[in-house]
Order: C-alpha cells, then sequence, then structure tokens
C-alpha cells in the first residue's frame, strides 16, 4: 500500500531557522519540499564533495596500475583530497610539457643530434650555417650560387646545411628560401631528451604518491558524507521562503516558513513537537497539484520485490497505484518462462541458497535481493518441469520419472503431437508450441485484466468505472481474435459455435460494446456530455486504443519466443559440446564449452527479463492502469 500522507507547513521566527532545522533532523519525520538556492557556503560544499568523489576515483584507479604504498600522517580528508588535487595539476602540465618535447623531437629526428650553441657558436666564428628541407626540384636550381652540405636526399626533399658566405647575391637567394629554413630548438636535442625523461620519472613518482593516498580513500567517503548532510542543511536553511511582519505599528518581525509532508500516522508527533517548540503548523490533505512523495508499506513477502524496483528507478506516484504484489507475481512467472529452463533455474537457486548460507554463517541479516533471486530460481525450475527443459538435453535423454512430472500440453516430451479440443471433432488441432502460445495469451488477458479491475475499485463511485468495464470487454473479444488470427484461425474461427453459442459473433460484440462504453465512459468527470466530446477531440487516439488492445495482448508473446530462442541456444551448445565428450583429450574443451555457453545463456536470459520481462509490469500492465511512475521516494529529513 502507499502510505497516506499529510502536507504540512511550518512558520517560525527568521532567527531560529538553524535551531528549528536541528530539532526537525533529529524528529526525522518530515520530507521537505525545498528547491536548492546558489550561496557561497553552498558553492563551497558542493565543491568539497567534488574534491573528495575526484581524489577516491584517482587514487582507486592509481591503485590499479600501481603497487599500493599506505602513508601514515595526521592528514584529514579534505587536506589529502587538495594534495591529490595538486599532484594531477602537476601531472598535467608534466604530461603537457612532454608532450611538447616529444614534437619537437619529430620535428627533428631527421636530423640527428641538434645543439643550437655550438651552430651560434660557429656564427660568431664567421661561419653562419642554417638548417633547410628544400623541394628536390628548387634545390636542383640552385647550382653553384648558394654553398650547401647536403645531408639527406629523397625523392622529394632534399636536407641540407645552407652557409652563408656573404657573397653578392646570396642574401636574396636565401630569402627566397625562407620557406623552407627549419627552426633551431631552443636547446640541443640531448637536454630535450634528458628533459622527455625527467618529465617520465616526475610522472611515475606522482603517480606512486597519488596512490600512497590510498590509505585516506574510507575517509574521504566518510567526509563526502557528511558534507552531504552539512549541504542538505544548509538547503533546507536558504531555502526557506521569509516573510516580514507588522502589526500595529510595532516593529518588523522576520519568519521563515516550509513546506513538507509527513506519514499521517506520525502527525501527533510533529504536533506535539511544534506546540512544545512554539513553532506554527498547518496541517492539509495533499492534492493532485501537490509533489507528494510515494512511501509503500507492504508486507514482508511482498517487500522481496522492492531490490528490484529499486534498481529500476520506478517509484508511483502518491495518487497512483501500489502493484508490488501484482508485480512480483507477474515478474516470477515471466522470469520463469524467459529463463525456461529447470536445469538453470536450479543454477539460480543454488546461487541464491549459498548466498544465503554464507549470510547465516556470517550472522548478518539475509538481504530481500537473495530471497527474491531464489524465488525466481524456483518458479524457473518449475516451468522446465512443467515443458520437461533441462539443460536443453534432448529428451529422448531424460529419465522417464521427469517426463512424468511434466504437464503434456506444454511438455516436450509431447512436442510433435497434436491436441484436438473437443469442438472441432477431431478435424484441427493444436501443437504444444501454439499451446504455450495461448499460455502467453491467456497470462495477458489476466493481467490486463486486473490492471482495469483495479481501476473499477477505486472508480466504484463513478460512471468512470463503466469505462473500464469496457476496457475488460474488449480484452475478452479481441483475446479470441489474437487466438484466430495468430494461433490457429481453423480451431478458434469467427464461425465458431459452442452449445448455440456462437463465440466468434461474441467476442466481436464484445469489442463493439466496449468500445462504445469506454467512447462514453473513458473520460467522464461529471458530466456524460463532457466525456463524449473529450472523446470526440481525441477520436484518432481513441480509435487506436483498439488497435492497442489487440497489439498489447499480442506483445505477450514475447515470452514464448524468448524462452524458445534460449532453449534453441542450450541445445546448440550440447550439440556442439557432445562430440567432443566422447574423447579424454577433447573432455576439457568441451566442458568449457559447455560452461561458456550456457553461461553466456544465462547471461542473455537475464538481458531478456529485463527488457521483456519487466516491460510487461512497467509499460503494458501500467498503461492499463494509466500509471505514469512520476514518483519520488519519501526521504525524511533526519540525521
Amino acid at each position: 500500500m502507499i502510505v497516506p500522507m499529510k502536507k504540512v507547513s511550518i512558520i517560525i521566527l527568521e532567527n531560529k531557522k538553524a535551531e528549528t532545522l536541528k530539532k526537525l533532523r533529529k524528529l526525522g519525520l518530515i520530507h521537505i519540499e525545498i528547491s536548492e538556492k546558489s550561496g557561497d557556503r553552498l558553492n563551497e560544499l558542493h565543491e568539497q564533495v567534488s574534491l573528495l568523489e575526484n581524489g577516491i576515483f584517482i587514487t582507486d584507479e592509481q591503485v590499479k596500475k600501481n603497487v599500493m604504498k599506505k602513508s601514515k600522517s595526521d592528514l584529514d580528508a579534505l587536506d589529502a583530497a587538495r594534495n591529490i588535487a595538486s599532484l594531477i595539476e602537476e601531472k598535467k602540465t608534466c604530461q603537457s610539457e612532454q608532450i611538447a618535447l616529444n614534437a619537437e623531437m619529430q620535428r627533428l629526428k631527421e636530423w640527428g643530434e641538434v645543439d643550437p650553441d655550438k651552430i651560434k657558436a660557429l656564427a660568431e666564428k664567421g661561419v653562419d650555417i642554417s638548417l633547410y628541407e628544400i623541394p628536390k626540384s628548387e634545390y636542383d636550381k640552385l647550382g653553384e650560387s648558394v654553398k650547401t652540405l647536403s645531408l639527406c636526399k629523397t625523392k622529394s626533399i632534399v636536407r641540407c646545411l645552407l652557409i652563408n658566405l656573404g657573397m653578392e647575391g646570396e642574401d636574396d637567394i636565401i630569402e627566397s628560401l625562407n620557406t623552407y629554413r627549419v627552426e633551431l630548438p631552443k636547446t640541443s636535442t640531448y637536454e630535450i631528451k634528458q628533459k622527455i625523461a625527467g618529465y617520465s620519472d616526475r610522472i611515475n613518482a606522482i603517480d606512486d604518491m597519488i596512490a600512497s593516498y590510498s590509505c585516506y580513500t574510507e575517509s574521504m567517503k566518510k567526509e563526502i558524507k557528511t558534507i552531504e548532510k552539512e549541504i542538505e542543511f544548509e538547503v533546507y536553511s536558504t531555502g526557506m521562503a521569509e516573510e516580514k511582519l507588522s502589526a500595529n505599528g510595532k516593529r518588523n518581525v522576520s519568519i521563515s516558513y516550509f513546506t513538507g509532508y509527513i506519514e499521517a500516522e506520525n502527525l501527533d508527533k510533529l504536533k506535539q513537537a511544534a506546540s512544545k517548540n512554539s513553532w506554527g503548523l498547518i496541517v492539509e490533505d495533499p492534492t493532485e497539484e501537490d509533489n507528494v512523495p510515494t512511501k509503500l508499506k507492504n508486507n514482508k513477502f511482498i517487500s522481496l520485490i522492492y531490490p528490484l524496483t529499486d534498481f529500476l528507478g520506478t517509484v508511483p506516484g502518491y495518487f497512483e497505484y501500489d502493484i508490488s504484489g501484482w508485480f512480483l507475481f507477474f515478474i516470477l512467472i515471466f522470469f520463469g518462462i524467459i529463463f525456461g529452463d529447470g536445469g538453470y533455474g536450479l543454477v539460480v537457486l543454488t546461487a541464491a541458497a549459498a548466498m544465503i548460507v554464507k549470510s547465516l554463517i556470517s550472522k548478518k541479516k539475509i538481504q530481500p535481493t537473495f530471497l527474491l533471486i531464489g524465488l525466481f530460481g524456483i518458479s524457473t525450475v518449475l516451468w522446465g518441469t512443467f515443458t520437461c527443459t533441462w539443460f536443453g538435453i534432448s529428451t529422448n535423454h531424460l529419465p522417464q520419472w521427469l517426463k512424468s512430472l511434466s504437464i503434456p500440453v506444454f511438455s516436450n516430451v509431447y512436442a510433435d503431437k497434436v491436441w484436438h479440443p473437443f469442438w472441432t471433432n477431431g478435424q484441427a488441432g493444436l501443437t504444444t508450441a501454439q499451446n504455450l502460445q495461448i499460455f502467453c495469451f491467456t497470462l495477458a488477458l489476466i493481467q490486463l485484466t486486473v490492471a482495469h479491475i483495479l481501476s473499477i475499485l477505486r472508480n466504484r463511485r463513478s460512471f468512470k468505472m463503466l469505462g473500464d468495464i469496457g476496457s475488460i470487454l474488449q480484452l475478452i473479444g479481441m483475446y479470441y481474435v489474437v487466438l484466430s488470427l495468430v494461433v490457429n484461425s481453423e480451431v478458434f474461427s469467427f464461425g465458431l459455435a459452442i452449445s448455440g453459442i456462437p463465440i466468434g459473433i461474441v467476442s466481436i460484440a464484445c469489442v463493439g460494446i466496449g468500445f462504445c462504453l469506454s467512447f462514453v465512459f473513458s473520460n467522464y468527470e461529471d458530466s456524460i456530455i463532457k466525456s463524449i466530446l473529450t472523446s470526440l477531440t481525441n477520436i484518432v487516439s481513441v480509435l487506436l486504443g483498439v488497435v492497442n488492445v489487440f497489439s498489447d495482448i499480442v506483445s505477450y508473446i514475447r515470452l514464448w519466443a524468448v524462452g524458445l530462442a534460449g532453449s534453441a541456444i542450450s541445445a546448440t551448445v550440447n550439440e556442439l559440446a557432445g562430440p567432443l565428450l566422447g574423447h579424454f583429450m577433447f573432455m576439457i574443451l568441451a566442458i568449457v564449452l559447455l560452461i561458456f555457453g550456457h553461461g553466456l545463456n544465462m547471461i542473455l536470459n537475464v538481458l531478456s527479463v529485463i527488457v521483456h520481462g519487466i516491460r510487461l509490469n512497467t509499460l503494458e500492465f501500467s498503461s492499463h492502469l494509466d500509471m505514469s511512475w512520476s514518483g519520488h521516494k519519501f526521504a525524511p529529513f533526519k540525521e
């Protein structure tokens, strides 16, 4: 159930904000709704959190690359994070300088060792030498007009030293060659190599120093939690609305106030605290315009679904439905069908049992996640038993007692048999695959009908419930249409009549009558005329609604299709590994292939459950409930 909430507004003196927030945090009952405001203190706290998070990340990454060196000192977490940030900045500078020097070495690599000081010394003695990279065609044109010393020639370029002897006309020629002149480095290439090596040594030393701060990781994490609490406090303090009041000419009084939400059952505790501390308190019932947080409260069994919904981040709105029980019920069925293999179920169940036993041995609380995984394993084992599917092994190689546990109409043991419903007189029949398809479509009918029954219960005092009754009629009628069009048109023909009842005609009539009821009453608020006008305004979406009913039912065939794909993969793995098991030399290879193949198939099945199984709950089922999962969790302000 969704826990009932009350909307509360607390009014205090402006100079009592900090004191009041401390008392409210100790009380730990109110979910405060305040938008964060900027401020120097808040900015400073956010920067500290960012600094600490960066320190943790950088340290963890560096420890993976280096031998961890723990150091002991009196530094606090923030100082350690600042030191790490400083080291990172220095490392970036070193890397930047190193990149620039490597680029310089790359530019000069064809010239060997270059020392600009020696070239300058020669110039002072009257030997003016410059480095040039001249296209071969241009170099050939120089002739004897310029003195050069060729160092390297290729098909396209000539690297040479040009010696300026001060001859007549030489300056003009040299000036025309400026484009090809190679700029001398600021220092010798030997010194550049030394600097590069020095930067490498410093970078390695910095990495070791960063790794040495790994002993501060836990304290930095604790400091983040502490600062986040301070941020929360500062947000509420700065985010409160303020007013100045004056009466009868007396001095102005500054007050602050805020709005929040509290569980209805805890309202008396808040009233007592307000009376004791002289707080102004206004209590209201939330409306649909309010951003009311959601708190779910169910029994221990239904609460097992919470780890999954928390992982998905799905929270129903306060005025929506708590479908936790239905979610758990159907996801267990979907999981079993999608995994579809009793052997895989035993693996899942064994893993869950191992985690539970480990918790019991260590005297720790058993996590709900372990119990949920165990339920998934049981569901898969049951479905594998019903269909006689065990690690993709052919039914010909399974023991008879295992085959006898299966349900014949669903069992792979009878995959080639045709089942003849009584109304066909043996003229038409259904295969095992078609029986499984019918089961999936029946699940769709049940789940989607449950959605509209829940809506009927909510709208039982309004004509709007007739719209949900219309939706149920459409589901029933469309269910038969799906069986006819998708499963078997001979067995489920539109001309079928059982005991004088024309099933096909009745199904079409259900769709038509249901559409009319939905058209008239689905948008009902206080007037049938307004409801009809609203439907006329949205006539395209209303007409498409009938198509959506068909597609929603058909979409449940994904359960059978994905399960079939998983069975095919497991069978293929067995076929590949089977011949190798007969040879001792290839036994290990066969075992590796089996473990890898079936392990990969199980991983794909997990993804399929997330993509397909969960979708049917959070999309198809929820859309028939008009749920948008727009809620956010109830998070009281507490220590």
